[in-house]
């Protein structure tokens, strides 16, 4: 009982290390799927993030 417990942890101690940089690769591809999705709902990216018509309306009347 004791070694397996012994073996368990060993497996863990080197199956997490090696887990852990696949949440890095799921967060960045859950954000670029974001980002795509908003740009096809016509967002683009400043600050503040609007959509592209309101821009233009604004840009519009600056130049009035």
């Amino acid at each position: 009982m004791h070694v397996r417990k012994l073996v368990a942890c060993a497996v863990l101690l080197f199956v997490f290390p090696a887990l852990s940089g696949c949440w890095y690769v799921a967060a960045a591809g859950a954000g670029a799927y974001g980002g795509y999705k908003a740009k096809e709902a016509g967002y683009s990216v400043q600050n503040p993030v609007t959509k592209d018509g309101s821009s233009k309306k604004s840009e519009k009347k600056e130049s009035e």
